[in-house]
């Protein structure tokens, strides 16, 4: 199975050479083949272009009228020199400017004039620097190296381990560790190839989850090793992509009792060339971008169908999506839901940004997860 169609390629051959025509979709394919980018890439892609403070008043700030200073939720705002704020609702709105409030400054001062980019990054640090929550760091052993985790203590015997996107980092699976903690689950926030502090990929690319699954399998031996009776795999972007994989693929699947998949990228082939249009490729050149990306990681489409049907699929899942994701196709979700009704509550999230559904709604976000794992505990 391939991503493009044959007459795509012909054609773009035909026009430009076949010599171009491997430059072109080489280009195409970088971003979506780099460790920390492709396909579904975390948090980085929901930063805003810049947008200018006009006024600054107690408990609340205005910035310049565009559609990423309108977003509905919590984000952060950040600035030169490592300044970051965070607000939340919209207080008032007029073609002149947004105002929202203020929750706080907690890096730099925010001054009029200043310029910022809006970003769901609302808590920065390790568990304990951002919310207070003691924490251990500790390391999963797998087949090429040590992998870092933030393990997190818990009463229960089921643990939750958190995989974040591409293009994020483990501060993605910040804003629900409190409720993780209340409800007394032990946590494992981990870490992948390719990520800072981790081992590298062996030929330098992103798998698009199809190998690094295995590194998430060794969070799931790390936590049986340490008493765990059942783990739930949560995940975010590609990371979700690899709690599919490490689910149906795993010697120790049997002890995964459910899985939460925020923004799962399940059409590998429209969300590569989403991310191809993203870098500026358009058309021909994005199918190329996607046949390339095919080809250079020896992904198998066919396997990969296979698994985002949910023909694996053997345990409670709960599928937090947006509509309007431009990243990742909110209908692969739809048909995931649809093809296993028994399995999968698929919950939406109007006007959501990619893996940032959280900062849209962060308390019915949170109360969705309270819901839906109180029964698995």
């Amino acid at each position: 199975m391939r991503w493009g169609t044959a007459a795509v390629v012909a054609a773009a051959a035909v026009g430009a050479g076949a010599a171009a025509v491997l430059v072109i979709g080489r280009r195409a394919s970088e971003r979506m083949v780099s460790p920390g980018s492709g396909p579904g890439a975390g948090t980085a892609l929901q930063e805003s272009g810049p947008l200018l403070v006009q006024s600054v008043a107690t408990g609340r700030v205005t910035f310049t009228r565009r559609p990423e200073s309108l977003r509905r939720g919590r984000w952060a705002v950040e600035w030169a020199d490592g300044g970051h704020a965070v607000v939340e609702e919209i207080l008032h709105s007029d073609q002149r400017g947004v105002t929202r409030r203020l929750v706080r400054a907690d890096r730099g001062t925010l001054t009029p004039g200043t310029e910022v980019r809006f970003t769901p990054r609302v808590l920065l640090g390790d568990p304990a620097e951002a919310l207070g929550l003691p924490f251990t760091e500790i390391g999963a052993r797998g087949e090429l190296g040590t992998f870092p985790a933030w393990y997190l203590e818990g009463k229960r015997g089921t643990w939750v381990i958190l995989v974040h996107g591409t293009e994020a980092d483990r501060q993605q699976t910040l804003p629900v560790l409190p409720l993780l903690e209340r409800l007394g689950l032990p946590v494992l926030a981990v870490t992948y190839r390719g990520d800072a502090g981790a081992p590298a990929s062996p030929d330098g690319l992103s798998h698009f989850g199809a190998t690094e699954w295995r590194d998430v399998e060794s969070a799931v031996r790390l936590a049986l090793d340490r008493g765990a009776g059942r783990v739930i795999l949560y995940g975010w972007s590609l990371g979700a992509t690899m709690a599919l994989h490490t689910a149906a693929r795993s010697a120790w699947a049997r002890t995964i009792s459910g899985l939460i998949l925020d923004s799962p990228v399940l059409d590998l082939p429209a969300s590569a060339r989403r991310e191809a249009a993203r870098a500026g490729f358009r058309g021909a050149a994005a199918e190329l971008g996607a046949l390339a990306a095919e080809g250079r990681t020896g992904v198998d489409l066919a396997d990969f169908s296979r698994l985002v049907e949910g023909a694996d699929l053997h345990v409670p899942t709960l599928v937090l999506h947006s509509p309007s994701d431009r990243t990742a196709p909110f209908g692969a979700a739809q048909r995931l839901a649809a093809a296993r009704p028994q399995l999968v509550n698929l919950q939406t999230f109007p006007g959501g940004e990619h893996a940032a559904l959280w900062n849209s709604a962060p308390d019915h976000y949170t109360e969705l997860l309270r819901r839906w794992l109180t029964p698995l505990l």
